[in-house]
């Protein structure tokens, strides 16, 4: 497995907000311009776009989201482990991404589909003009 991706991103929204709209398949089909089927429960499974499956490990209402999270073109029954945190910060959210155990062949793609599929649109979704997310190595 390769290098765990961090991200962290300031949005202009309650973390109570971010959360809802992130399960929600609705909003999260509106936020990423993709399909979207989002279980809101912990072993519930879901599917994003054409290409993100997975199942729910964890939910804390507004505080935490844990997935078993793959891409379609992953080795069959190959998940890694996506843990996204909110924080309060100010009038708006802190989202804390760790996402673990990508295949080494993806992790690049990954990387780049949080600020292309999700980062950037969240933060126009919620109202502000996107900028890049910090991320650490």
């Amino acid at each position: 497995m390769c290098r765990p991706v961090h991200h962290e991103v300031d949005l202009p929204a309650t973390p109570r907000d971010v959360f809802d709209a992130y399960l929600d398949s609705r909003r999260h089909a509106r936020i990423t311009g993709g399909p979207a089927k989002m279980g809101r429960r912990e072993g519930e499974r879901f599917s994003a776009g054409d290409y993100i499956s997975g199942f729910n490990l964890e939910i804390v209402p507004a505080r935490r989201i844990v997935q078993a999270w793959r891409g379609s073109d992953w080795p069959e029954g190959e998940y890694s482990i996506l843990r996204l945190e909110l924080r309060p910060r100010g009038k708006g959210c802190r989202l804390v991404v760790d996402h673990i155990g990508i295949p080494e062949a993806f992790r690049e793609g990954v990387d780049e589909g949080w600020y292309q599929f999700y980062w950037e649109p969240m933060q126009r979704y919620f109202g502000e003009a996107p900028e890049k997310p910090r991320a650490r190595a």
